[in-house]
């Protein structure tokens, strides 16, 4: 007998289920099975329990990509060790796919048990109300949420994925910020308008410019707000298109975004916010133009949130291919970085609103991402010294270009694919490489002409490139590509030496809800919508034509927080009439 229940979603029916589970004899092995919510879709478990302890446990169905499976051995491995389904580790750099297994391994064991406590059973969808309404969880969200929670709001963030963090949990390469306290301690010299010229000219000057402005100023006090939270951002390094060190992220050069995740959740919990997973905001009630609440589509249930104030923190469209086509025909099959619930949602929501929507088309790949695994491999790598060759084995272009020059480049290649290459001094230079050797991406050779046999490359060709390339590094000009000194700061001479296919994907939609430097949505006439704020990816204006790398965390950081802010405004505005 099989006996199944999912994660979070309980029902009546599968309350009665699980009564039944529980009266079945504990001294046979039965199977029981449970699902939820994984990276790219839901992941499904079967175990075997015999007197309430787990004896194997399997993954029946999972749509992540298949990088994932050495994290899905361990943590079912664990399990079978542990007994049971508690206290299971995560394992680093498969986050959601691990929450993922190790929710569907508890709702199997809840199964088991005929767990259901009474409240679940019973529990039904009720209208309610608070101050301010935040619409997704990911670091905008959260931001939003920390700070108007901490200022004495009663703020309730709906989440319509099974865990917070969307996009962010995949940031891995820093939080750009200028003049900040971490960069004078490691004697960093930066200004906030070096910072603003590189956004700007990255964005081929498409850019908000007072939306750019004002997240440059409040760059280094967000960066502070940050590291008071618990957060590590003493780690500082440099990503293509930026003049000057200031991408920001943990120590050794760790993957910033699930480590703010952590924080930020942690924060925005312990200042009492109300955090609902699998909750979908369906509509923005509109009450004579003005933005009161939300609809919500949730497992127990649809209902209604009145809020006095509306935060949309929804993130972007880059997993919905056909809004990415509607707007740039030329991206039709491309893969995607993105976690499947970026997919747009608020674009609808806010028509009835006449919302203004700018830089649609302006839609980012990013150059380095795993083929057909959809997984991105971080600038930072190519800021800490690696380089790009093609099959050939030869450099074809700056590798600190923008990422829209660097796809392009990358496209005009044989197979339309290129290798990231570099040696152990870049790997021991950057914590983020270990979770791609985890994960089975990198190929490795004990000498170049190795690595050339087994990427199919001429062993002459590649030795012949890296040397030439090591050449311009002592010199600290590269005469060929234009990659500058400063961008160049090892050699690639330490032995064993590693590639990773890559090739352009689907990363960042830089268009989306036009606002103003208070995040205020703002309409096709110009005005305000009443108590309607946005911050994050699902805005447009701050990245212009291309996104620099490190400006996405910066971008959610410091408008997520300004929103939090201006809503708490707000509210206080209205309470006082």
């Amino acid at each position: 007998m099989r006996k199944t229940v999912k994660a979070v979603l309980v029902t009546v029916l599968a309350a009665g289920a699980l009564f039944i589970a529980g009266c079945a004899k504990k001294d046979v092995a039965e199977v029981y099975s449970g699902s939820a919510q994984g990276f790219k879709g839901p992941i499904e478990v079967s175990v075997n329990v015999v007197n309430g302890k787990i004896t194997a446990a399997e993954v029946t169905s999972i749509s992540d990509s298949d990088f994932t499976a050495d994290a899905v051995k361990q943590i079912t491995a664990q399990a079978v060790k542990n007994g049971n389904a508690d206290n299971l580790d995560i394992v680093s750099g498969a986050t959601y796919t691990s929450k993922g297994v190790i929710a569907a391994l508890q709702a199997a064991m809840s199964a088991a048990a005929g767990n259901v406590p009474v409240a679940v059973q019973a529990e039904k969808a009720t209208d309610t109300a608070c101050d301010i309404v935040v619409i997704g969880a990911g670091g905008a969200g959260l931001s939003a949420a920390t700070e108007a929670a901490s200022k004495g709001k009663s703020v309730i963030v709906v989440e319509k994925m099974a865990i917070v963090g969307g996009n962010t949990n995949y940031a891995t390469g820093g939080l750009n910020a200028s003049e900040t306290s971490v960069q004078a301690n490691l004697g960093i010299q930066d200004s906030n308008q070096s910072y603003y010229d590189d956004t700007m000219t990255g964005g081929k000057n498409l850019n908000d410019p007072d939306l750019v402005r004002n997240m440059v100023e409040k760059s280094a006090e967000t960066v502070d707000w940050l590291i008071s939270l618990g957060a590590d951002l003493t780690d500082v390094g440099k990503m293509a298109g930026s003049t000057n060190s200031r991408t920001h992220r943990p120590q050794g050069g760790a993957a910033v975004g699930p480590h703010l995740v952590g924080i930020l959740d942690k924060a925005a919990r312990s200042a009492g916010v109300d955090i609902r997973l699998e909750s979908k905001a369906t509509s923005i009630i509109n009450t004579n133009g003005a933005a009161t609440g939300v609809t919500v589509s949730s497992p127990a249930g649809d209902y209604t949130i009145t809020a006095k104030a509306v935060v949309i923190a929804t993130g972007g469209f880059g997993a919905n291919p056909e809004m990415v086509t509607q707007y740039k025909n030329s991206l039709a099959g491309f893969g995607t970085t993105n976690h499947a619930g970026a997919t747009g949602d608020a674009i609808t929501m806010v028509a009835p609103f006449d919302v203004a929507l700018v830089d649609m088309d302006q839609i980012q790949t990013h150059p380095t991402v795993v083929p057909v695994q959809n997984l991105m491999i971080t600038e930072a790598v190519r800021g800490n010294g690696a380089i790009m060759v093609n099959r050939e084995g030869k450099r074809f272009n700056s590798e600190m270009a923008t990422r829209d020059v660097m796809s392009a480049a990358i496209l005009q290649q044989t197979g339309k694919t290129a290798y990231l290459l570099f040696d152990q001094g870049v790997r021991d230079s950057l914590k983020a490489i270990e979770t791609y050797a985890k994960q089975g991406l990198l190929t490795e050779g004990a000498s170049l002409a190795e690595l050339a046999e087994k990427l199919g490359m001429p062993a002459a060709d590649l030795e012949a490139s890296v040397a030439k390339y090591n050449e311009y590094q002592a010199a600290g000009a590269d005469p060929d590509f234009g990659r500058k000194g400063s961008e160049m700061p090892r050699p690639i001479a330490t032995a064993p030496f590693y590639a990773v296919e890559v090739g352009p994907a689907v990363h960042h939609t830089m268009g989306g809800i036009k606002i103003n430097t208070k995040t205020e949505v703002i309409t096709n006439s110009g005005t305000v919508v009443p108590g309607l704020f946005a911050a994050g990816e699902v805005t447009g204006g701050v990245h212009g034509a291309n996104r620099l790398g490190g400006n996405a965390v910066a971008d959610i950081t410091v408008y997520g927080k300004i929103a939090g802010d201006s809503a708490v405004a707000y509210v206080d505005s209205i309470n006082n009439l």
